[in-house]
């Protein structure tokens, strides 16, 4: 072989490597592009997820901060309604005192009123004794014959009054 032959083989080699560097090198800086490119859109979906979850967030906040403000009104309307319940429980218990010292002064009345009256027959304990009283007084509360309207109006002989 001659030294021109393998000179040219030599050429022909650095050729091949040089094209294949410059490819390389063209490639590599298409790929650095692609990868800068990637990583741009993988950063905005990144950022664009992490704003939709901060807006989920803050929708949760504020729907436990409207829960808790329901809870505190729900609250405050139990604690309302207890006071409330205390009051009317109040008022009844003296409402019924009330009503009892009534009911003690109306028996002591009844009892000053049959201690009286000459129909009702009374024990030596100051006790009316009812069913002794009724075998005395059979018409108690009720109107004599004598006494029931007339309302016969063709009969009436009431002065002043018109047929």
């Amino acid at each position: 072989m001659e030294i021109s032959t393998i000179v040219w083989i030599i050429v022909g080699i650095i050729v091949v490597i040089a094209i294949i560097v410059f490819a390389y090198f063209a490639t590599s800086r298409q790929r650095r592009e692609a990868k800068v490119e990637s990583d741009r859109r993988k950063a905005a979906e990144l950022r664009e997820d992490a704003y939709e979850k901060d807006v989920a967030a803050r929708e949760r906040q504020a729907a436990a901060a409207r829960t808790q403000a329901a809870a505190k009104q729900a609250e405050a309307d139990a604690m309302k309604s207890q006071l409330d319940a205390e009051r009317l429980a109040s008022e009844s218990a003296a409402r019924e005192a009330d009503a009892a010292e009534l009911q003690a002064e109306t028996d002591e009345r009844l009892r000053k009123a049959d201690a009286v009256d000459p129909d009702v027959a009374v024990d030596r304990d100051r006790d009316v004794d009812r069913d002794r009283d009724r075998g005395l007084d059979t018409d108690r509360g009720r109107l004599d014959a004598d006494d029931a309207p007339d309302h016969d109006t063709d009969t009436d002989t009431t002065p002043g009054r018109r047929i």
